[in-house]
């Protein structure tokens, strides 16, 4: 073991050390901690039947410099509670049995059946400890990072950065979608980039899509998600509201038109007093715009946080206090806190599947059943009642990502 990495374990220890506590009573059986360098689980509900195994672990040599250990957990729980100390889990992307989890504070590569995980961070080939989105583009896994570019881990576990000189519109990615005729759009905070081929080696291939090179077809540069469409277009999140790119013609959507609730229907509802508007001049002249300079409270209805295509074609936004829209092409419907939505802060969306819908908000994960919703909370498993990512074990479990940990829900329903 190098010597970095000695040290890292040294502190891991420590700190676990001091954050270690006895075992407590969670759900219906008695928790435990397991632990390894700076990943812990905590493990509930003892008296479950097996899970299924998982499958093979993916085969990805570590980074020089990575961080690595163990935190295995037992197999009969119904759901596991995974600590990643003070970060906060932004996405997630299960391989078979193998878990990335991208964190505030690095990328962390967890196989499953063993417990091994190893931890990435700019120490080992990243750029920027901030990850918001992780996704496997042909044999490599691209990271898109917080003001770091995009990094690309190849098969031999060596790092490739990109960055504004090579084309990117922005040093921070929030998102990256392969379409099927392999051109990768990146979404960025300065606009959207299309590389055709997605041969980013090739600096012909970039494109960058802003909204004074589109006319205002994009209507806002800040693009938080991208999602395939039904029919081969591409949806576009962004703080400006919906934004659908199709064979080059841009058209968008806004609250104007029927995304996001009014601000009279949640303003009992919104929770969440982080307001953005109050410490950022951008938010501010956002709120400008739409002339709610007298709410104080977070609430942007325009403000897409997170982006859902289901089976039917049909787009889900998750907006900023504004609940979750429903958009078939033509029509739109807002569910808010009142409709059963857990929160009016949709930070995450998910279809599993079986082509469910899963809402990750401020106060609960839900899943959509009919008209109705079934929420699950901290009692039902969650490690935490703010839900920023959810994704799918491939075994009917899913993985629930919040600030501090991940839940592994083992039988969700």
């Amino acid at each position: 073991m190098n010597r970095t990495s000695s040290v890292a374990h040294r502190r891991a220890a420590a700190a676990f050390a001091r954050i270690a506590r006895p075992a407590r009573i969670v759900a219906r059986a008695c928790g435990v901690t397991l632990a390894c360098g700076a990943l812990l689980a905590a493990c509930a509900e003892r008296t479950s039947p097996p899970a299924p195994s998982a499958p093979p672990a993916a085969t990805t040599p570590p980074a020089p410099g990575a961080t690595t250990g163990t935190a295995a957990a037992p197999a009969q729980l119904d759901f596991v509670h995974f600590r990643v100390g003070n970060r906060n889990v932004k996405h997630m992307l299960v391989e078979g049995g193998v878990l990335w989890i991208g964190t505030s504070g690095g990328l962390i590569r967890y196989e499953i059946a063993s417990g091994k995980f190893t931890t990435y961070d700019n120490t080992s080939g990243l750029l920027s400890n901030g990850v918001f989105r992780v996704a496997r583009i042909g044999d490599e896994l691209h990271v898109g990072t917080y003001g770091g570019g995009l990094s690309v881990l190849t098969p031999q576990g060596t790092w490739r950065n990109f960055n504004v000189p090579q084309g990117l519109g922005d040093p921070f990615v929030y998102d990256e979608l392969r379409m099927p005729n392999g051109d990768l759009w990146i979404a960025t905070w300065s606009g959207v980039n299309l590389v055709l081929g997605g041969d980013l080696a090739r600096a012909a291939a970039w494109r960058l899509y802003t909204v004074e090179n589109t006319r205002g077809g994009l209507q806002n540069d800040w693009v938080y998600a991208l999602r395939p469409g039904k029919n081969g277009e591409l949806w576009l999140a962004t703080e400006g509201g919906l934004a659908r790119w199709v064979d080059g013609r841009w058209t968008h959507w806004t609250h104007a038109d029927g995304l996001g609730a009014e601000f009279e229907r949640v303003k009992d509802d919104i929770r969440y007093g982080n307001d953005p508007a109050q410490f950022s001049q951008h938010h501010a002249r956002q709120k400008e715009e739409m002339h709610l300079e007298r709410v104080k409270v977070a609430y942007n209805p325009n403000y897409i946080v997170s982006l859902a295509v289901d089976r039917e074609g049909v787009v889900w936004a998750g907006t900023w206090g504004g609940g979750l829209s429903r958009f078939d092409g033509k029509t739109w419907r807002t569910y808010t806190a009142k409709e059963g939505l857990p929160g009016n802060h949709v930070f995450a969306l998910h279809v599993d599947e079986a082509g469910d819908l899963w809402i990750g908000t401020n106060d609960g994960m839900a899943l959509k059943q009919g008209e109705t919703f079934k929420t699950y909370r901290t009692e039902d498993g969650l490690f935490s009642n703010a839900v920023f990512s959810i994704a799918s074990g491939g075994d009917g479990s899913l993985w629930v990502g919040s600030y501090g940990g991940v839940a592994h829900l083992r039988r969700p329903r």
